[in-house]
């Protein structure tokens, strides 16, 4: 068992420090404003986050209780929201029209709009989260809808990585999103699948 706790725990490690490690050697970032590195680094830590949200929530990671997972989650989940506007601002700071255009949906960069539609869902995510207590006694339809803004997040949020060329090198950021996608694809219908249990003991 602890074996198996100690495997699970390098190879979420690998899948986040590596991609983070190819960034930083970056020959992309030679030359480059602080800023501008500021804005991509805090992109990549949003995105690794994502790997580590679904398998905090689901009990994945050993170690973990249930009670610490879902504190994890909330104080992870704070964290990515940080991470996503950091990285806006800095971009804003670099480029004030390039950050306009994309949030005005009128770039011409496709991974302009996905990188908007991630940001959105981020911090719609962290409004039902913070708004979880008005669903007292409706937690199945709370989950569903945070599962839902939650799976928009990914979904954006992997697109928007792979089409962006920058300071990511491509095989690791392949690599992220892939697990990314799996991880949040696997823990959404085990979600589904407590709702319909849910629904069967009423």
């Amino acid at each position: 068992m602890a074996g198996r706790s100690a495997l699970v725990w390098a190879a979420v490690a690998l899948a986040i420090v590596v991609p983070l490690l190819a960034a930083a050697t970056s020959p992309l970032l030679a030359w480059r404003d602080p800023v501008y590195v500021v804005a991509g680094f805090a992109g990549v830590i949003a995105l690794a986050l994502l790997l580590v949200q679904p398998l905090l929530i689901a009990g994945l990671l050993p170690g973990v209780t249930a009670a610490r997972g879902r504190w994890f989650h909330r104080v992870i989940g704070a964290g990515l929201v940080v991470a996503v506007v950091v990285h806006v601002a800095a971009l804003w700071i670099t480029s004030p029209p390039d950050v306009v255009d994309a949030l005005l949906f009128a770039s011409p960069a496709p991974f302009s709009v996905w990188g908007v539609v991630a940001m959105w869902a981020v911090f719609g995510a962290g409004a039902v989260a913070a708004l979880r207590r008005r669903f007292r006694g409706r937690l199945p339809m709370w989950r569903r809808v945070h599962t839902g803004v939650a799976a928009v997040v990914v979904t954006a949020s992997v697109v928007h990585a792979m089409l962006v060329v920058g300071t990511m090198e491509v095989i690791t950021k392949t690599s992220l999103c892939a697990l990314i996608l799996l991880v949040a694809a696997k823990v959404i219908a085990d979600r589904r699948g407590w709702t319909a249990r849910w629904r069967n003991s009423l």
